[in-house]
């Protein structure tokens, strides 16, 4: 199986996970997700009176430089983790 379909496997298993993670974990999979299929965060960091919405840009930015590929597996990584 190659990468691509690994980290589609791993979107598909996001989504019947044993447990909710906790909102730092959501987070992370999040950015690591938009880094993989976006590249690096793009466009004006949303402001203080949309919250959620600027800590998901700030985790996404965080990743800024990382590879698609490496974003990819640390996903498939994170995933595989969560699913025990």
């Amino acid at each position: 199986m190659n990468l691509q379909d690994q980290f589609d496997q791993a979107l598909t298993d996001s989504k019947s996970l044993p447990e909710r993670p906790d909102n730092m974990t959501l987070l992370r999979i999040y950015a690591l997700y938009k880094q993989a299929s976006s590249g690096d965060a793009d466009g004006k960091r949303p402001g203080l009176t949309d919250m959620v919405a600027r800590a998901k840009w700030d985790a996404w930015d965080m990743q800024k430089g990382m590879s698609k590929e490496d974003a990819m597996q640390r996903y498939i990584d994170a995933i595989a983790e969560l699913k025990g």
